[in-house]
């Protein structure tokens, strides 16, 4: 992910994605998200994975829970905002547009949830949002995977296979989540017994 966001940061308007939104650079707003959305989600990727290593939760629990004000943070007041704006402006027509908004909705309502639900005491669910807000947080490496692989398998106008990615690139990851939660993976095994670590 650094090497496909590093060269962006150029500042140049003619290389990558960007070919593709011509129309809309002109956008002071679509800009400004793309460059926010970019840099932040590359952030969260990285410290959303610490949140799931029990070693560190145990400890060292103070830096668990600054990582995750900080996960927070970015994701519901950063990344998520700018995901939902450039979804507005999709490449792929209405359903592509649906899907990275509503990607973007979840991922800001899962991740607030998650921080609610810890403020509340209840690790349980505190565990289950965090699941599936990294489940969509990864959708920035599942949607670039399909983009390879999925053009092997299918034949489709490039409008079209844009808009069969952009669904395929979260609903998978979340309906793994759901998986992961109702199996009561990335349980701790003495959780419970460190609600003062969490909290």
């Amino acid at each position: 992910m650094l090497r496909i966001t590093y060269p962006y940061f150029s500042f140049r308007y003619d290389i990558g994605f960007l070919l593709t939104k011509q129309s809309v650079l002109h956008n002071a707003i679509w800009r400004w998200s793309f460059y926010i959305h970019i840099s932040t989600s590359l952030l969260v990727l990285i410290f959303g994975i610490f949140q799931f290593i029990p070693f560190l939760l145990f400890r060292w629990p103070n830096i668990h829970r600054l990582i995750g004000k900080i996960y927070v943070v970015l994701v519901a007041c950063l990344s998520a905002p700018s995901g939902f704006i450039m979804g507005i402006y999709a490449n792929g027509g209405i359903w592509a547009k649906t899907s990275f908004c509503i990607i973007s909705l979840l991922w800001f309502i899962f991740t607030l949830k998650a921080y609610l639900t810890i403020k509340n005491k209840n690790i349980d669910a505190h565990i289950d949002f965090m699941i599936r807000s990294y489940a969509l947080t990864l959708t920035a490496i599942t949607l670039r995977m399909y983009v390879v692989v999925l053009p092997h398998f299918f034949i489709l106008h490039s409008r079209e296979m844009y808009a069969l990615i952009s669904w395929l690139s979260w609903i998978p990851n979340l309906l793994l989540a759901e998986f992961l939660i109702r199996k009561k993976i990335f349980r701790p095994f003495n959780y419970q017994q460190s609600n003062s670590a969490i909290q």
